[in-house]
């Protein structure tokens, strides 16, 4: 389908019901967009702050044409949408980020392959089928290393550190995956994980907020720091030239992620990229009050062909992000009680252990430089 600037009053479709989407939603209605939201689930948070709803599934082909019909532009919160899906929806309105953006990053070893052969470090990696491809991996890469699922994984899911060539039947860890395509990745022995989330524009134009530190507690993130102590503005500068290469290569519409590890030798720094996010990104929540332009507002932004917006920290001001996972939400009237803290609320029901419920963001009180 053939883009065009969108002006306010345009609706803003948006594939995937969750907090991502209810965060997207809420900064296009601050342009005057209407949102219609397709997701299977009821209960998705984005429902409840969208102009109109399909809840239908992502394998429906005459809903997901009806839906793409009835908005002027459509993206998604999340990148596991099926190929099908993407495709259909291509065909009745324009899709950002683009299928290809989809594709690449939804395949562990297509990604991979894709991002060395950009001339950018990752982690050492096979494909691994079978057991017998396996053992190649190992005798290949050595061990400690991570057998993960090429597709599908997240928080941690869908994957299991090895440490010892003896650990387990071989046949036994395939029917652990369910006979999942598997890929086997060298363990990067790294100081600190970091992000970057950036934005780039129909017209190829490209705004990255600052350097983020991650911290993650059983495989989900649970703290984020901006920017990132104690790195040189090279390593810094490194990282945001990464985010915009790879939005470059990919001819990207929108807001992505690119996860990386920081990795020091020898008193040098260096980055190894671990995953792109094709989406806005739970490490750039901080942006909403820490930054002139959210990163939600930045990806409406570039989808609608407008101008971007300026990721400069507020005043300059450190900022630090807390993911509230489960019962942490509980603690909602202390936080709003708190000076200073900026509580997020995401509308779900159970608040299961794992599961995001919100986040709360702190705005430091020195500026910094």
């Amino acid at each position: 389908m053939t883009d065009k600037t969108l002006g306010p009053g345009s609706t803003l479709g948006i594939v995937g019901g969750g907090q991502l989407g209810r965060m997207i939603a809420l900064a296009a209605a601050n342009y005057g967009l209407k949102v219609h939201v397709y997701a299977p689930d009821r209960d998705s948070p984005a429902f409840d702050v969208a102009a109109r709803t399909t809840c239908a599934a992502y394998d429906d082909p005459q809903a997901l044409a009806d839906f793409a019909r009835s908005v002027d532009v459509v993206t998604y919160e999340f990148e596991n949408i099926p190929h099908a899906t993407a495709d259909i929806l291509a065909r009745h309105a324009p899709l950002h980020p683009n299928a290809r953006a989809l594709s690449t990053t939804q395949d562990r070893l297509s990604e991979k392959e894709f991002i060395n052969g950009l001339g950018i470090p990752t982690a050492p990696f096979q494909a691994v089928d079978t057991p017998d491809d396996l053992d190649r991996a190992i005798a290949t890469i050595g061990l400690p290393a991570v057998l993960k699922t090429r597709r599908f994984g997240y928080d941690g899911k869908g994957q299991r550190i090895l440490r010892e060539r003896s650990e387990g039947d071989r046949n036994a860890l395939f029917a652990e995956f369910g006979g999942a395509p598997l890929i086997l990745e060298g363990f990067v022995s790294f100081e600190r994980e970091v992000s970057v989330v950036g934005a780039r524009a129909h017209d190829g134009s490209f705004a990255a907020f600052d350097l983020c530190e991650n911290e993650h507690r059983d495989h989900i993130l649970a703290l984020t720091r901006v920017p990132a102590p104690g790195l040189t503005p090279e390593t810094s500068r490194a990282a945001l030239d990464i985010a915009k290469r790879i939005a470059d290569a990919l001819d990207y519409v929108g807001v992505l992620a690119v996860e990386m590890f920081l990795v020091r030798k020898d008193g040098a720094e260096r980055l190894v990229v671990n995953e792109i996010a094709p989406r806005v990104h739970n490490s750039g929540h901080w942006t909403i009050e820490g930054a002139r332009t959210s990163q939600f507002a930045q990806h409406v932004r570039a989808v609608c062909g407008w101008p971007l917006g300026d990721p400069a920290r507020t005043g300059g001001l450190p900022v630090e992000m807390r993911n509230l996972i489960g019962a942490q939400a509980d603690d909602w009237h202390a936080l709003l009680a708190e000076p200073g803290a900026h509580l997020h609320l995401y509308g779900k029901g159970e608040a299961r252990p794992g599961r995001k419920m919100g986040h709360v963001t702190r705005l430091g009180s020195e500026p910094v430089g």
